[in-house]
């Protein structure tokens, strides 16, 4: 099963911490073993294979969940979202490659070595150009390894064509993700708002998408997102910075 991270308030980054098991709607909390055997001896109707940890108040009123768990439902049920954003639409993205990229007719031809930067308009850049003509904005940061992956050197040789179209498009080394405590799962945020986060099996291939507008969670993207774009590098200076590297 899945085990996403939530949150800490530990600046260390040890305990305590929240996690999110999607597939069952449960929460799995790390922290300090309770060991005071006073409290343990008022402890009620306890399991031989329970165990108790203390976490401070802060975690819980800042991270825990409001709301029942959302559904796991198909990304194209959320299309509309793309169009009826007001401000902002902006993706996280953290995997190390996508199915849907390497299983497209574009993959094939990176690997033979063309160009692929200038791609005809699509109905995915008809949009973009549309709703950022109106002043919206849609902005991407990629969380990227060193060095590269293929999955990540093709969206990136790929990229031009959607900052054409009214991108922005960033790029943040896994490290600094990682120094930063961003979730290590793929997300929209629509209106800071509204979140659709992703779900995808071991090959990369997209299953759906979980869409809440649960207050902490909105919460804890909208963190993300501000953490990631303050350090995330434009996509023309990172593909500078790869090519300089090579």
């Amino acid at each position: 099963m899945t085990l996403r991270f939530i949150g800490t308030t530990s600046d260390d980054g040890d305990c305590p911490t929240l996690y999110d098991i999607p597939e069952t709607g449960e929460i799995l909390v790390q922290g300090d073993r309770e060991t005071d055997p006073e409290h343990l001896a008022h402890l009620r109707d306890v399991k031989p294979s329970e165990t108790f940890v203390r976490v401070p108040r802060a975690l819980l009123t800042r991270y825990a969940p409001r709301t029942d768990p959302a559904p796991l439902q198909p990304f194209a049920q959320i299309s509309h979202l793309f169009r009826d954003f007001r401000h902002t639409a902006f993706r996280l993205e953290t995997r190390r490659g996508y199915a849907s990229d390497r299983n497209s007719p574009k993959w094939q031809r990176w690997l033979n070595g063309e160009d692929i930067a200038a791609e005809p308009a699509n109905p995915w850049r008809e949009n973009v150009a549309a709703q950022t003509a109106r002043g919206k904005r849609f902005e991407r940061v990629r969380i990227v390894d060193t060095p590269p992956t293929p999955g990540q050197r093709f969206l990136l040789a790929s990229a031009p064509s959607n900052v054409t179209a009214g991108e922005d498009i960033r790029n943040l080394s896994r490290a600094d993700a990682d120094r930063l405590r961003l979730p290590d799962d793929d997300f929209w945020l629509f209106d800071s708002k509204t979140l659709a986060r992703f779900a995808f099996d071991e090959d990369d291939t997209t299953l759906g998408v979980y869409v809440t507008d649960d207050p902490a969670e909105v919460l804890a993207a909208c963190q993300a997102r501000d953490a990631a774009w303050h350090r995330a590098t434009p996509t023309s200076d990172y593909a500078e910075q790869v090519r300089t590297s090579e």
